[in-house]
């Protein structure tokens, strides 16, 4: 099986979308009838990721899984600081489809936010649950990332588009470093993905994105390694298709095992979804 690893669905609405600026052309609807680059890329599924914090919008996505085969799996928000977040974790681990959650840390003004009390006990939640979490965040996260991933190493963590590299301004360091230091974790994987919207939007090449890639790749191995799209976000720097090109030839390096385990077995064994 082939996975997208990261993508979104929306009905768009500008109070509950706010963070998508006035300009941006992705300010409409996006749901499954609308994303024919899965199946012309030859992907078989792919994991809906959230996009606003809220309880409503896991159960929509779940909603949306049971009508559309092509959603294998549903990353979805709880409020993990809730003293209600166990009751909230028991409803939705209650479908097959709800295989983790996500919380947008990369827009909480504490950059050791992830290590507030609240939030740490709400992380200890999640095993019992078998879920799994998508660390969202920018490079100056990345040391209270390595640190989650040390306080709990049985629970499954991913990082959400490397953790957003400064590719635009060609920043290498302290993010290579760091991202050597979080993939020492075996608990973490790491999602090659979102990558285009942190280059230059207009003017990107492929090898702009190859020095991230490599350092990548050479710290996590191909075992925990998995593509993402982040569709329909990464339309604001190019297509689907171009996108996924500049990944897969990066990715010929690999082989055919490898290959297979980057573009599916990797996310489908992460997020418990089984292959057919």
């Amino acid at each position: 099986m082939r996975l997208d690893s990261h993508q979104h669905f929306w009905k768009y609405d500008p109070i509950q979308y706010g963070w998508m600026k006035p300009e941006w052309p992705i300010r409409r609807d996006f749901l499954p009838t609308h994303f024919p680059e899965l199946q012309q890329c030859r992907f078989d599924g792919s994991v809906a990721v959230q996009a606003r914090q809220s309880l409503e919008e896991s159960h929509w996505l779940l909603s949306l899984a049971d009508e559309a085969p092509a959603i294998k799996g549903v990353v979805g928000w709880v409020d993990l600081r809730s003293d209600r977040v166990e009751e909230s974790l028991t409803l939705l681990a209650k479908h097959p489809r709800f295989v983790g959650v996500r919380h947008v840390v990369q827009d909480e003004p504490d950059d050791a936010f992830m290590l507030q009390p609240d939030f740490l006990r709400g992380i200890s939640k999640l095993k019992q649950f078998k879920l799994t979490y998508d660390i969202l965040i920018f490079p100056k996260q990345l040391p209270a990332a390595i640190e989650l991933a040390r306080k709990f190493p049985e629970q499954p963590f991913v990082l959400d588009h490397l953790g957003k590299p400064c590719i635009r301004d060609k920043t290498i360091s302290p993010w290579r470093e760091q991202i050597i230091e979080l993939a020492r974790n075996p608990n973490v994987f790491c999602k090659v993905s979102g990558l285009i919207t942190e280059a230059e939007w207009t003017t990107w090449k492929p090898e702009d994105l190859n020095p991230y890639l490599g350092i990548a790749f050479e710290a996590f191995g191909e075992n925990r390694l998995m593509y993402g799209s982040d569709w329909p976000v990464c339309l604001l720097a190019g297509t689907y298709a171009r996108m996924f090109e500049a990944i897969d030839n990066y990715a010929q390096q690999l082989g055919a095992d490898g290959r297979a385990l980057f573009f599916g077995e990797n996310a489908a064994r992460f997020y418990g979804i089984e292959l057919s």
